[in-house]
């Protein structure tokens, strides 16, 4: 579990609420942007409710651990998959592979504007 910090409050949530929050929120800021969005909490006396926060430029959310946490961990991961969804939340960068030479397979080497074959 984590406490999330936000305008002075803190809140507790889960760790993948926490981790996907902070992403999202550091990616609209670099955007220049502020959105609404809502996450799962655990209030003080243990019931579950909904926060809405502003997120983005101008709007800091702190997470650490939630030290004082003994209790079960609620499932919040559709909350988390919901903010992994959002437009702006950060996608893993494209990875570029080599080209691999297939010298065993000839039609590999097949060039349609040469209309025949090639050899590398």
């Amino acid at each position: 579990m984590r406490c999330v910090t936000y305008a002075g409050e803190t809140v507790t949530t889960t760790d993948d609420v926490a981790e996907a929050l902070v992403q999202l929120t550091a990616s609209i800021a670099a955007d220049g942007q502020a959105e609404a969005v809502s996450i799962p909490i655990v209030t003080s006396d243990g019931e579950i409710e909904e926060a809405e926060l502003v997120i983005g430029v101008g709007n800091d959310v702190l997470s650490a651990p939630a030290d004082d946490w003994s209790g079960d961990e609620p499932d919040f991961a559709p909350a988390a998959e919901e903010l992994r969804r959002h437009k702006r939340f950060p996608q893993a960068p494209a990875i570029a592979h080599e080209q691999t030479v297939d010298t065993d397979n000839p039609d590999a080497f097949w060039d349609p504007d040469l209309e025949g074959f090639t050899r590398a």
